[in-house]
């Protein structure tokens, strides 16, 4: 399909620079393929969803991956900015530079300083790839390197909100799930930032059970599509695992008959990767890059709890797949109509997947 197709104009001041408080006050747009929208809160989602659903949430943490650096080539000094997305090995990040034009295999860089209290970190350019990503091997590995990365780094906030504030110390929380505890993301699970503890206590007072995943998330999730075509797009692995215990409980509830509900695009895109031709979600552990667009048959998911997207992405392309084309483009222009916030810091949106669809399977 053409990339244009997934294509909305949006105005600036609805681009959401801080949550909503609490955060489950945040609006909800229910999203019903030939039923119609409705507009809620997320309060609500106990009373929307039914005693025997099981909420699927990804409880990776974010870490502070974003990095200032400064290049060093004899007397010549230049300043890049290092962007972390993924981890390889105890001493090596795949990364997004900027401007990695001023950066070659075997470049040093440094971070930080000597003189400071958090100290000096070292790395090298190993590698250099396509669209400014490159590979690092640090100095420090394992925990060390972790200590150093929390100390050093900035929170990594997405670019639509990072350039029009700057970063805080609100973010360190406001940027995190209240049940993040996998450290390895470089952006948030964004539908999970709307849940609270009295949230939880509601959900499971209905008999809505909540299982956790991982995955994390990597910087490619706010690449744009370049391709004119979403056949030529080609997607950034990620890292996720499936415990046997959540596998089990999920493939228990769908036999009971209840609907496996994922909150965020990571999680559905973790369950996609993971299930059975059957429908049964086996354990997993390993890299995904699935891509899924209009045309891909659900297997896993029959409920998904998602944050408004940007145009022309792969996770309006993903949404679209889930409750058709036409039924996402009008849930878009009524939320854009009603003042719904878009993106990380914004409102959600509960879709349900349209019946009937078949096609072919995304990558894996």
């Amino acid at each position: 399909m053409r990339v244009d197709e997934f294509d909305f104009e949006l105005p600036d001041d609805r681009i959401a620079l801080r949550p909503a408080e609490p955060r489950d006050s945040a609006r909800l747009l229910v999203v019903r393929p030939g039923e119609g929208l409705e507009d809620r809160v997320v309060r609500d989602l106990p009373e929307i969803l039914r005693p025997g659903d099981v909420l699927v949430l990804n409880d990776t943490k974010v870490i502070p991956a974003r990095l200032h650096a400064r290049r060093r080539r004899g007397e010549a000094v230049a300043g890049v900015e290092i962007l972390l997305h993924k981890r390889e090995g105890g001493r090596r990040w795949r990364a997004f530079a900027r401007p990695a034009k001023k950066l070659v295999v075997g470049d040093p860089l440094v971070f930080g300083d000597a003189a400071s209290e958090y100290g000096m970190l070292e790395a090298i350019v190993a590698e250099k790839g396509e669209g400014g990503e490159v590979a690092l091997d640090f100095a420090l590995a394992g925990p060390d390197l972790d200590l150093a990365v929390a100390r050093i780094g900035e929170m990594p906030l997405p670019p639509y909100i990072a350039g029009r504030r700057a970063a805080d110390e609100r973010d360190l929380a406001d940027y995190q799930t209240i049940y993040a505890r996998e450290a390895g993301a470089v952006a948030a699970p964004t539908a999970g930032l709307h849940f609270t503890d009295a949230l939880f206590r509601r959900l499971a007072a209905r008999g809505i059970d909540t299982r956790f995943v991982t995955l994390h998330v990597g910087a490619g999730t706010f690449l744009p599509v370049k391709a004119q075509d979403t056949t030529e797009h080609r997607m950034h692995s990620e890292w996720g695992t499936i415990t046997a215990e959540t596998a089990q409980a999920l493939n228990a509830a769908r036999a009971r008959g209840g609907r496996v509900v994922a909150v965020g695009t990571t999680s559905l895109r973790l369950l996609e990767s993971a299930v059975r031709e059957d429908g049964t979600i086996p354990p997993f552990s390993g890299d995904t890059d699935i891509f899924i667009t209009p045309g891909y048959r659900f297997r896993a998911v029959d409920v998904l709890m998602t944050n408004f997207h940007l145009p022309r992405s792969t996770l309006m392309m993903l949404v679209s797949a889930f409750s058709g084309l036409d039924t996402m483009r009008a849930a878009y222009r009524h939320a854009i109509e009603t003042g719904y916030r878009f993106y990380s810091f914004g409102d959600s949106s509960l879709l349900f997947r349209a019946e009937g669809e078949t096609g072919h399977y995304g990558a894996r």
